[in-house]
């Protein structure tokens, strides 16, 4: 499964805010994770309608992490931000895929998603970071599939 790239952003404002004690701009924020400030702003709105930052305006204003946002779960914030009805682009504006009515294919496609989001249900956001890892990171806006991909260094993960 790959995540889109707006919900990439969400997530890193989120690990950034975690172990912050004060509050942060979003331009600071953007500037930490090498992302456009923009970018970084719209996913700060969609994080406070969510619940899951406060923001405090003014001259010394900024943003934190609220409470709710400390327990919040990578699958949630994932679910949350996932706008997309089906996986698989079965509607155009072409027309719809000759194979819709009976295609299994939909259906296999959405549990796989879910599939991925429930193991992420036990991904605490605030126990992501790392505090190994300082300063900007280089990203690509995706999801990183393998340490290949990975300008990080990142510790080998056991199989369940």
């Amino acid at each position: 499964m790959r995540i889109n790239a707006f919900s990439d952003v969400c997530l890193r404002v989120m690990m950034i805010l975690a172990p912050a004690a004060g509050l942060k701009t979003s331009r600071v924020i953007a500037d930490e994770i090498g992302i456009p400030y923009n970018h970084v702003s719209k996913a700060v709105i969609r994080l406070r309608d969510l619940g899951l930052v406060e923001v405090v305006r003014g001259r010394s204003g900024g943003l934190r992490i609220s409470e709710e946002g400390r327990r919040a779960s990578v699958g949630s914030l994932l679910r949350a931000l996932d706008t997309r009805e089906d996986l698989a682009d079965c509607r155009t504006p072409a027309g719809d895929c000759p194979l819709i009515h009976g295609c299994g294919l939909r259906m296999a496609l959405r549990r796989a998603r879910e599939a991925f989001y429930s193991e992420l249900d036990d991904v605490v956001i605030a126990g992501l970071p790392d505090s190994r890892g300082k300063g900007a990171v280089p990203v690509s806006l995706g999801m990183i599939t393998s340490q290949e991909d990975c300008h990080v260094h990142m510790p080998p993960t056991s199989n369940r």
